[in-house]
């Protein structure tokens, strides 16, 4: 998938500024699909050159003047067409971690425990996150309301994906935890 079609997703909610597009890409699309800011600015520019993105300034006092983005009719057509084409391989896991526990048994148990604990933190502070953003997509309605009356209900549905994979590294992380404290225990006893 390419960059654009995360920012032309992003622009589906409306019209946005690179700094709010990168705040929103943070926020929300971050569980599917990163980009450094300064990647997001080019390929906004390479996406207005191409017809997809339109840019209107906004003077601004005492700050520099900035540019909010826009799709256009043939960026909304690019989406429809991006929709339709037929999905590439699925994605694979690049994971250090995963390697640092493959390697476990020669490797530094503490600091592999370390690391499967701070990766825990790390997916329950977004976990928390994607709460938050939760409630405010629901805006006190449950999930069966917003999905009849939400304008768009794709960025929840994403939403939810993301918050489902942090719960599998949470469970994951609490398992391989667990399964070490035996282990440690085991070799205790046995030496």
């Amino acid at each position: 998938m390419a960059l654009r079609n995360a920012v032309m997703a992003a622009l589906l909610e409306g019209e946005a500024s690179g700094y709010d597009l990168a705040k929103a890409f943070d926020a929300t699309v971050a569980n599917f699909w990163m980009s450094t800011p300064q990647q997001l600015y080019r390929e906004l520019d390479r996406m207005e050159a191409e017809g997809l993105v339109t840019a209107r300034v906004v003077e601004q006092e005492r700050r520099p003047n900035k540019r909010l983005f826009s799709l256009t009719e043939a960026g909304r057509k690019a989406v429809h067409a991006y929709t339709a084409e037929p999905l590439g391989k699925p994605a694979v896991i690049r994971d250090e971690l995963l390697v640092k526990v493959q390697c476990l048994d020669a490797g530094d148990m503490e600091a592999v425990r370390t690391a499967i604990t701070e990766r825990m933190e790390w997916a329950t502070a977004k976990l928390d996150r994607y709460e938050r953003l939760r409630q405010r997509l629901l805006d006190g309605r449950s999930e069966e309301a917003y999905f009849a009356e939400a304008e768009r209900i794709g960025p929840y549905l994403t939403l939810l994906r993301g918050m489902s994979f942090e719960r599998e590294n949470l469970q994951w992380g609490d398992m391989v935890l667990r399964r070490l404290e035996r282990r440690t225990a085991a070799l205790r006893t046995d030496g």
